[in-house]
Formats: C-alpha cells, sequence, structure tokens
C-alpha cells in the first residue's frame, strides 16, 4: 500500500491556492490508489515550532542525558520524521511570501534535518537518507518569478530535499495571481493543465 504525505503551508490552510492545487493531484492520485493511504499535514493549523537553542541542543544531547523537556522535543521531531519516512510520494503546497517560503516550512524542514537520521555525514559531503520517494511541489506566487534573478524558492527547496535524499522532484507552478484577475485565472489554468500531465504521465498506481 502506497502512503502521500501532503504537507500545505499556506497561512490560510486549506483555503490558500497553493493547498488547492495540491488538493487536485491528491485527488488524482486517490482514484489510482484507492487502498493508498493519505496522510495530511497543515503547517498553519498545526505549526511546528521555530527552531531555538534550546530545541537545536535537544537534538545534540546523547539520549540518556536528555531532560525530560528535551525527550518531548526530539519525540516531536522523531514523530514528523517518521511520518515521512513512510511516505512513497510527498505533495508540498508552496506558496510565496516575500519572496521566501513560508516560515512555517522552514520550522518543519529544521526539524526533520537530523545528522544520523534523515541525512549523515561523509567524507565526500553529507548523504541523505530519504530515498526512493517522488516529490510534488505546487509553487503559488503572486508576481512572476520562474525563471527569473529573484526566484529564490526553488532552488531552495529542491537543495533541501536532495540534502535529506529526495531527488525525484517536480515544480508545478501558478503564478502572476495577484497582476490581475485574468492572469490570476490563466495562471491556475496553467497549473491544472501541469497537474493533468504529471497525473498522466506518472505510474500514480501501485
Amino acid at each position: 500500500m502506497k502512503t502521500l504525505l501532503q504537507l500545505n503551508s499556506s497561512i490560510f490552510s486549506g483555503g490558500g491556492q497553493s493547498s488547492r492545487l495540491a488538493d487536485e493531484f491528491v485527488a488524482a492520485w486517490r482514484k489510482a490508489n484507492p487502498a493508498g493511504q493519505v496522510v495530511v499535514r497543515d503547517l498553519a493549523n498545526d505549526p511546528v515550532p521555530h527552531l531555538s537553542a534550546e530545541r537545536f541542543l535537544s537534538f545534540l544531547a546523547k539520549p540518556e542525558e536528555r531532560t525530560a523537556a528535551q525527550q518531548a522535543v526530539v519525540a516531536h521531531s522523531d514523530a514528523l520524521v517518521e511520518e515521512i519516512k513512510r511516505a512513497d510520494v510527498i505533495v508540498l503546497g508552496l506558496p510565496m511570501y516575500n519572496f521566501g517560503l513560508p516560515s512555517t516550512l522552514k520550522a518543519y524542514f529544521d526539524h526533520i534535518a537530523r545528522a544520523g537520521v534523515t541525512f549523515r555525514y561523509t567524507e565526500n559531503g553529507a548523504v541523505g537518507l530519504l530515498t526512493g520517494k517522488k516529490a510534488y511541489v505546487f509553487a503559488t506566487r503572486g508576481g512572476k518569478y520562474a525563471g527569473t534573478p529573484l526566484e529564490s524558492q526553488t532552488p531552495y527547496v529542491r537543495q533541501f530535499l536532495n540534502f535529506v535524499g529526495i531527488e525525484d522532484i517536480e515544480f508545478i507552478y501558478a503564478e502572476g495571481l495577484a497582476i490581475s484577475e485574468a492572469s490570476k485565472e490563466a495562471g491556475i489554468a496553467e497549473a491544472k493543465r501541469a497537474i493533468e500531465r504529471a497525473s498522466a504521465k506518472e505510474p500514480l498506481a501501485a
């Protein structure tokens, strides 16, 4: 049985455009995988705490030396890691806020990037451990940034996912959503066509 993990990072939760586009892809995935499991993590309704010195030191502490508070921090991170480890497919709703990604998504990334857990250091550099997964990223923007010097999200998200071992990544963009109503409709329509193409070419069924 396949498992899909949907990560919504819009401040508008399921009402955000990135979440709605992700929902459309997930609906197609459900049809192709009727026995599959879908896990939805909404980072607006259930935010991951931002990284602090105390939380970071909890990860570094030896298990037998952790305080009860540190163990609770690590247990939360462990649960997030186990959730993404179980996923065969990852669907990420990615709005752009002030040229970057939502801070709640950065916090999530900070809690799943753990040495010896989701990546390991070697003499030749870091090696990601979350291998064998496919990721779809639904990026929504008010302006048009893809392929321009102002594009900051795509390289960062790709680099992070590669770092933890996720190398098969497809980005689907809906841009120009704040320029005009016509631009918004065109951007969403293009994204929906991309969803149809992705659903048709990918071996979604187990």
